[in-house]
């Protein structure tokens, strides 16, 4: 977070104008700031305020972080086009490094970066470290970023070889709404290129994954018990049902406070497994805010949502890329409004990207400022406007 703000005031300092950008869609991340200020009002009836404090905390560091990070990277596309930054480039190669991790980590260490699931029978990515459902999803999200590295890199080995690298931990995560969102970005990029080498590429990862991994991930090896356990969503469905006829309401308007399905730490329903969160994140902030903040958190998805299509083609094919994995991600595990995750991370980051434009009102003064430290870019800035 504090080296994002260092990043921001550096470019400010090498020539940009600090006001440069104002708001073309306010209401996303002023929502955004609704559903965060109910959840800081919720610490006065949360049924644990530390534990509230802590999650709200750490979501507002993150979206600390998002603003300037995107804010950053808008000032560059303004004052500076041409550049090579991007963001689908560098989120995806740090999502590279992450995946990086977790791969030598299974071959060096596979105590710590293995979780046994189902009494045992199955050893999942992640470990101690990661949820293996939240390390999936971001190795969809790396997949989607890389994915336009193959449009824009003519050497596209290297990229290639890192999706087949975060391919192999998406698998071995066995997380089954992670390798569904991967399957429908690859489709969406074969829908959505026009290169026939590049159908070629992504129509052969389909052939080489896709049946290895619905076999070992979904069909878990032809077992036939597992069909009914997919169905039920692995018990979800009686989760939330229970959650939503026992749990909601005894608060049904306010929740049990930032973070908390119920007065105690694990909500157990009359014929369920104990969980301490909700595995759906809409459903989570039902419980933790009640019918108010569902409300809210609905409306800020909504106005996101729709920005989406105000993007120019190359910003909303990315945006929309990130999303999927994460909205995937949002049904079935913490998700965009639960216990804060990378999910939470990369909306914020969205958010702000349909947030900011080019402000209006950035006068002649304000542009003599910029010729007054760096007369060479004050001169490539006018001559390309």
């Amino acid at each position: 977070m504090i080296s994002s703000i260092v990043l921001y005031h550096s470019i400010i300092r090498y020539g940009a104008i600090n006001n440069a950008l104002g708001y073309k869609n306010i209401y996303s991340p002023l929502f955004y700031l609704f559903y965060l200020a109910l959840g800081f009002i919720s610490f006065l009836w949360s049924t644990n305020p530390g534990y509230s404090a802590l999650q709200w905390l750490m979501t507002f560091q993150s979206l600390v972080f998002a603003y300037f990070f995107i804010k950053s990277i808008k000032v560059l596309d303004h004052f500076f086009e041409g550049h090579s930054i991007r963001l689908y480039h560098l989120l995806g190669n740090s999502v590279f490094v992450i995946q990086m991790v977790f791969i030598i980590g299974m071959i060096v260490h596979p105590t710590t970066f293995f979780r046994l699931t189902n009494g045992g029978e199955e050893a999942r990515l992640g470990g101690i470290i990661m949820n293996p459902n939240e390390l999936g999803m971001l190795a969809g999200v790396g997949l989607s970023c890389l994915i336009f590295d193959l449009y824009r890199k003519e050497n596209k080995t290297g990229t290639i070889l890192k999706i087949l690298l975060i391919f192999l931990a998406l698998y071995m995560t066995g997380s089954r709404s992670s390798l569904i969102g991967a399957l429908i970005i690859v489709f969406f990029h074969i829908k959505q290129t026009k290169g026939k080498m590049l159908k070629v590429v992504f129509i052969s990862m389909v052939l080489v994954v896709a049946p290895i991994a619905v076999n070992k991930m979904i069909l878990k090896g032809g077992d036939s018990s597992r069909l009914e356990e997919i169905m039920s969503l692995t018990g979800r469905l009686p989760f939330w049902k229970a959650l939503i006829t026992e749990g909601l309401p005894r608060e049904p308007l306010l929740g049990f406070g930032y973070m908390r399905i119920d007065y105690k730490d694990y909500f157990q329903g009359t014929n369920t497994y104990p969980g301490n969160m909700t595995h759906n994140t809409f459903i989570q902030v039902l419980m933790n805010l009640g019918f108010i903040g569902l409300t809210i958190a609905l409306f800020q998805l909504t106005f996101t949502l729709r920005a989406f299509f105000k993007e120019n083609k190359e910003t909303k094919l990315m945006l929309i890329g990130i999303m999927i994995p994460v909205l995937i991600n949002s049904f079935t595990e913490f998700g965009i409004f639960g216990d804060s995750n990378y999910g939470i991370l990369f909306y914020q980051m969205i958010i702000f990207s349909v947030a900011f434009t080019t402000n209006p009102n950035l006068s002649k003064i304000q542009k003599l400022q910029l010729n007054k430290k760096r007369p060479e870019l004050y001169l490539n800035y006018i001559s390309k406007k």
